[in-house]
């Protein structure tokens, strides 16, 4: 049985290529048919070969490290049973908070490591973690990325997730529709900023409270310092970076936490004036590199599936439609994920 897969084969392309005969799994190995893969800013960073990404990678890669499917075959001593549903887990961190077990080298879909943009994939026990029972393939294939980025800045970010604590979040994209969700079923307050009504609508269906158009509002912290009365957010999930650490900082409450998981600025570079808040106001800026380990992975899905919480999908593309859906994650004009159908 041959395997179909995309392949980078020059900077900004992608080939549908067969890449040879799928593999039978060995011992505690698993034949996985890949059925849903989410797009992540990362893998269009490594496919643009942009320097953005700290990591060069080898030729041909396979990108992307997004997948959920169901396994098929399993090999000797295998923990996993065919028909089994499950979500991949993409890097070398298993256990625990302490990402010093992350090795950004060894992340699928980067390096030298081929990524989940195939049909077939012949993987280790410990590379999977099981799909939340109320998700598709499509919903379960966001888990990782986006979902585990949101969970691991609210439940190990330094602030107690509960009722009471205010959670401040940027846009609608799929990071920040996780962290609404997640933060809203914890009983958090959340202020969710947006673009447009459009999407803040959107946010409010997910369970945010609060809601500020930063494109009407130009000085939007200080609306998010006016609904919660003057408080600020006890923590922030900072997708945005450099362009907006600013303001964020200022409605960040005395004590509180910025956890910066992204660099969409449009100069992530851009020189910003952040000592005074951080020093004056005991905040902490904290950087979060990698989505989590997979004990957060399957600490998330178990919460998912209590919550029966569904992540939006802003569009589903077929395999073959590769390339147009990483256009589509490049627009990012709805809300939620961009995944392909294998």
């Amino acid at each position: 049985m041959s395997n179909q897969a995309w392949q980078i084969t020059a900077p900004g392309t992608m080939t549908l290529s067969n890449i040879g005969t799928v593999q039978k799994p060995g011992a505690k190995e698993v034949l996985v048919r890949v059925h849903a893969v989410s797009l992540n800013y990362r893998d269009k960073l490594v496919i643009d070969h942009n320097p953005a990404y700290p990591v060069k990678h080898k030729a041909n890669l396979v990108p992307t490290c997004d997948g959920a499917g169901i396994v098929v075959d399993s090999g000797p001593s295998s923990r996993w049973n065919k028909g089994d549903h499950v979500v991949m887990h993409p890097n070398t961190w298993i256990h625990g908070a302490d990402g010093r077990d992350f090795e950004l080298d060894k992340v699928l879909g980067g390096a030298d490591n081929d990524g989940t943009l195939r049909r077939w994939m012949t993987v280790s026990d410990d590379s999977l973690h099981r799909a939340p029972e109320n998700l598709s393939m499509e919903e379960a294939s966001t888990i990782f990325t986006a979902g585990v980025t949101a969970y691991r800045s609210l439940f190990y970010g330094g602030v107690k997730l509960q009722p009471g604590v205010t959670v401040l979040t940027q846009g609608t994209g799929g990071v920040s529709c996780y962290a609404i969700m997640i933060a809203a079923a914890a009983g958090a307050t959340v202020v969710a900023t947006s673009s447009s009504d459009e999407k803040l609508q959107v946010a409010r269906k997910l369970g945010a409270t609060h809601l500020v158009n930063y494109r009407t509002t130009p000085d939007w912290a200080a609306k998010v310092l006016e609904v919660t009365g003057g408080h600020g957010a006890d923590l922030v999930v900072d997708v945005v970076g450099a362009q907006s650490i600013e303001q964020t900082l200022k409605c960040t409450a005395f004590a509180g936490v910025v956890c910066v998981v992204g660099m969409l600025s449009e100069d992530p570079a851009m020189p910003v004036n952040v000592m005074a808040e951080l020093l004056f106001g005991g905040k902490t800026l904290r950087g979060q590199l990698g989505a989590g380990s997979r004990q957060m992975a399957e600490e998330l899905s178990a919460f998912m599936a209590h919550h029966d919480l569904h992540p939006p999908v802003a569009e589903v593309f077929d395999f073959e439609k590769a390339p147009e859906a990483l256009g589509a994650l490049t627009k990012l004009s709805a809300p939620g994920k961009i995944v392909l159908r294998c």
